[in-house]
């Protein structure tokens, strides 16, 4: 019932969340740790006269999202770091075609086939298109599972809204965190807005079209430009971030994901040892809010960074800031998950003049 406080996984959240989103089809390949979700949907679709089908591999389930897209669905799959890189071709393939869908990377440990436990380090190619060619995708990074409800909800419209795929970026961690979340208001399916552009037969009409492929001379051309204009509207209008303690503060921590939790709580715990520590969160990861950054960052403060990977965020910080060479970093790799004790220790070596870019704690 809307309204109600329920106690679930958070892979079986962002399953619930898709489906009160109007979300009907999943297709998708089990991989850890992940696997909770699409079980989850495995049940949970059939209720509602949706559409489940475990595929033989990512790549045909990116593709099944493909083709489901183009008919109209709002469709979503979900994998885990060697499953999405699996999936890179399709991605392309839709944002080059302006598909919408939703695309969950709960990230475990890289590079190859890693391990199993939370991480961060999926940020680049996540950021950066991860296919081939000249595209972006929107990415939306939740910091507890509270967000990853609220968020499942903003990735649908906004891959409707823009016709392009949307990540949601999460780890192992939250895949398998038990937490209480209240879920937005359902949505009826029927009652989304039409979609103008869908292949649903053509009697009655002029037949459409749905490719990637642009061979005549400037073509490509154009529709690159097109793809650009389209991006340069996203990173105008939708660019989210939260901020946290940062109006007196001398230290900016910036951090996402389940690391924003873990400096979050150090935050606290400095502040009532009296040390004046901030929080800047970014909940777009792409398109990354540098200006809201650099805002926050001027006036002589420094910047330390915490991300669960050997420093990808660090870069886009750095891009925005113009301060390469005071950025502190510290960085978590191979699935470790470090504790709030961790970043305090960090903060405080920044304090005494210790800090450097390219800390990392041993294990």
């Amino acid at each position: 019932m809307k309204g109600d406080r329920v106690l679930m996984r958070g892979s079986d959240i962002a399953g619930e969340a898709a489906v009160r989103a109007g979300c009907r089809y999943y297709f998708g390949y089990p991989i850890t740790p992940q696997n909770e979700l699409p079980e989850y949907l495995a049940a949970r679709l059939p209720e509602v006269d949706g559409v489940f089908i475990q595929a033989e591999s990512e790549i045909a389930s990116i593709n099944m999202l493909l083709g489901a897209s183009a008919a109209g669905g709002r469709v979503m799959t979900s994998s885990s770091s060697p499953g999405i890189s699996l999936m890179q071709e399709g991605i392309s393939y839709m944002a080059a075609s302006e598909l919408p869908a939703v695309i969950v990377n709960m990230m475990r440990g890289g590079p190859g086939l890693g391990n199993i436990a939370p991480s961060a380090a999926d940020y680049f190619q996540a950021t950066r298109g991860g296919g081939h060619g000249d595209y972006r995708t929107p990415v939306l990074a939740p910091g507890d599972c509270q967000e990853l409800a609220e968020l499942t909800f903003v990735a649908f419209d906004l891959a409707d809204k823009y016709r392009t795929p949307v990540l949601l970026a999460g780890d192992g961690l939250m895949g398998q965190v038990m937490e209480p979340v209240i879920f937005p208001e359902p949505l009826d399916p029927a009652k989304l807005p039409a979609k103008n552009w869908i292949l649903d037969g053509c009697e009655g009409r002029d037949p459409r079209m749905i490719f990637s492929y642009h061979a005549q001379y400037g073509e490509l051309y154009a529709h690159t430009a097109h793809l650009q204009a389209k991006y340069d509207s996203i990173t105008a209008h939708e660019r989210r971030w939260e901020t946290y303690l940062t109006e007196d503060a001398d230290i900016i921590v910036v951090a996402y994901g389940t690391a924003s939790r873990i400096a979050r709580s150090a935050i606290d715990d400095l502040r009532e040892q009296g040390l004046k520590i901030g929080l800047f969160r970014p909940i777009t990861l792409w398109p990354f809010p540098k200006d809201a950054l650099r805002e926050v960052a001027k006036e002589g403060r420094s910047v330390a960074v915490f991300e669960l990977c050997l420093g990808q965020l660090v870069e886009d910080v750095a891009l925005s800031v113009n301060k390469q060479d005071e950025i502190h970093f510290l960085g978590v790799p191979g699935g470790g998950i470090p504790t709030p004790a961790d970043v305090i220790e960090f903060i405080e070596s920044i304090l005494e003049g210790n800090g450097r870019v390219g800390r990392r704690i041993p294990l």
